[in-house]
């Protein structure tokens, strides 16, 4: 909402509940919620993704290691 406004957040909200309704409705699956997190997670794996990226094109082996 921050950057387009709040009447397009609101189509994009409501294209994304169209979606997952016609989707559910076609498939007949039950509706599974992925979290409230589930965004922020993602935009962090993706960061990982790039950063490992980054560094291999500069030359570096790198190998990753969870807290």
């Amino acid at each position: 909402m921050a950057r387009r406004g709040k009447k397009r957040a609101l189509v994009a909200i409501g294209h994304k509940i169209l979606l997952a309704a016609y989707h559910i409705l076609k498939t007949g699956q039950k509706y599974v919620d992925l979290g409230g997190d589930y965004l922020a997670k993602r935009q962090q794996d993706r960061q990982v993704q790039s950063a490992l990226t980054k560094l291999q094109s500069l030359g570096y082996l790198v190998a990753l290691e969870k807290k």
